[in-house]
């Protein structure tokens, strides 16, 4: 939920603005490969220290990402870190032809980067 460190760990999120409250407008900037793309989803859920989540979508419903950071507890000393994205619309098969390979890999980057900088 440290939007403003982001760009000091994350490589695929580089940055993530706006308010954190449920019906909430963010602006996130993601690295796509050589270039970045910019989004507005809309903050759908906030519970503290467990579950972040946020819907993007165009026009129409023709497509939607909701993004979720969920984090369930082990025990006193660890915890498991799940993080999702559901894409659905009638061009979500489309779109993620083409984005689908640069999106996975961006996640695996990020979930690779927050491990490292959560057990440092």
């Amino acid at each position: 939920m440290d939007f403003d460190k982001y760009p000091q760990w994350n490589p695929f999120v580089k940055e993530i603005t706006g308010s954190q409250k449920v019906g909430g407008q963010l602006k996130v900037t993601l690295q796509n490969g050589k270039g970045t793309s910019v989004f507005t989803p809309t903050v759908v859920t906030n519970e503290t220290a467990s579950v972040f989540e946020w819907l993007g979508s165009i026009p129409l419903g023709l497509f939607k990402g909701q993004h979720r950071f969920a984090i369930e507890k082990i025990n006193d000393t660890q915890v498991k870190f799940i993080h999702s994205e559901q894409f659905s619309g009638l061009l979500a098969g489309l779109i993620m032809s083409q984005i689908g390979e640069t999106t996975r890999n961006g996640f695996i980057a990020m979930n690779k980067a927050l491990k490292e900088r959560a057990e440092a």
